[in-house]
């Protein structure tokens, strides 16, 4: 039995009920559905990342960690982003180290964004990003991607921005879209931002998982938009430890010391051994450098298992996901066809119209390949077998 409660509470996001995540996860458990739903990896991680942590933790590693975080772990960071970006972050004031990615967007939003701003980020996007908006009393502004391809259109983004523009959150390697920025997007970027106040947070937390031989464009690689930008990645995505939350930002100092007011009373520091494993593990690049290939082949195994399926994939250029079309069967919602995928065939997927703040619905539903080869096959199978 509950505790009833005579306080008056009035809430923060008062219109932010039960989500049609936790549906299909109550629906998936009660029908013991396969899992092509959740973006977070079924397979384990490199044993020589578990034994690194048992290592630390035996070694006593088990206390606080400096606020911003390990320095071995912030000096590898900067080597490595030195390496594959070309920007040099010093160690000691711009870059932290946070207890997961959704932490440091958080951080970002909260230190960086006043009431009355505006924040332009664009859908379908990752479901935090608005109502963190919304909770320091700005206003998110939704700029719909151009479908099916999933592009960000310029003249949209230079229309919306106004003089209470204070960010514009970006997503690349794209959940859900799967798609990835182009070298003209970053000048696209640059043209609208140059000579303003805005602040770009930039979501990489795909960074390693781009496929086909592109290069993923941090905004690392652009000096004019690496100095107004957070960027924000996940140790988590890239270890097949996202259990683990530990991330990182990286951002110039002045935008970084804002970060880390708000981090210093959140948190104050990540977790102490995982710090001390990840810091070890990124000695070696082979670790992340493999990654694209790694997930390449899962990527291509599923698409091939549904080449004969009623749905039509979009291509991914990146990230845990692909879509797949299904308009040309159906007109009905893409969360029904979701639950009947739940219940008729036994396979759990994630409804497009959840990544929209306003429920828009292109018919598509969103497919995660960060799986074991035999739920791959299991989950193709149950997806070949839906029928109108």
């Amino acid at each position: 039995m509950s505790i009833h409660s005579s306080v008056a509470l009035p809430s923060k996001l008062p219109d932010v009920g039960t989500t049609i995540f936790s549906v299909i996860g109550e629906l998936s458990a009660k029908h013991q559905a396969i899992n092509l739903s959740q973006g977070a990896p079924d397979f384990p991680c490199d044993p020589a990342l578990i034994d690194s942590v048992t290592r630390a933790m035996q070694n006593g590693h088990n206390q606080y960690a400096p606020m911003a975080g390990l320095l071995p772990l912030r000096e590898a960071i900067a080597g490595k982003v030195r390496q594959l970006y070309g920007q040099q972050y010093d160690p000691a004031s711009e870059i932290l180290v946070t207890g997961s990615a959704s932490q440091g967007l958080f951080m970002a939003i909260s230190a960086l964004v006043h009431r009355g701003d505006e924040v332009i980020f664009f859908e379908p996007a990752f479901d935090s990003y608005a109502p963190v908006v919304r909770l320091q009393g700005a206003t998110p502004v939704g700029i719909k991607l151009n479908v099916p391809a999933f592009t960000i259109d310029w003249l949209a983004v230079a229309a919306a921005i106004t003089p209470k523009t204070r960010m514009i959150i970006l997503n690349s390697p794209h959940n859900p879209g799967a798609q990835v920025l182009s070298a003209d997007d970053l000048q696209q970027l640059v043209r609208l931002t140059k000579n303003t106040d805005i602040v770009i947070l930039s979501d990489e937390v795909y960074e390693h998982v781009i496929f086909d031989g592109r290069q993923h464009l941090s905004m690392a690689t652009e000096p004019l938009l690496a100095e107004r930008s957070v960027i924000v990645s996940s140790f988590g995505k890239t270890f097949h430890v996202t259990g683990w939350r530990v991330g990182y930002c990286l951002a110039p100092a002045a935008i970084m010391e804002e970060i880390i007011g708000i981090h210093q009373f959140m948190m104050y520091a990540a977790d102490t051994p995982m710090q001390w494993a990840f810091a070890e593990y990124l000695r070696h690049p082979q670790h992340y450098l493999g990654l694209s290939a790694f997930y390449q082949q899962k990527r291509d195994r599923l698409a091939t298992l549904l080449a004969d399926s009623p749905f039509r994939l979009q291509p991914s250029a990146g990230s845990f996901f692909m879509l797949a079309g299904y308009g040309h069967l159906s007109q009905q919602s893409d969360s029904e066809i979701v639950k009947r995928l739940i219940t008729e065939c036994g396979v759990a997927t994630i409804p497009l119209s959840a990544f929209y703040t306003d429920g828009t619905d292109n018919k598509f539903i969103r497919l995660s390949f960060s799986k074991d080869d035999t739920t791959l096959q299991a989950g193709a199978e149950a997806l070949c077998r839906f029928t109108v």
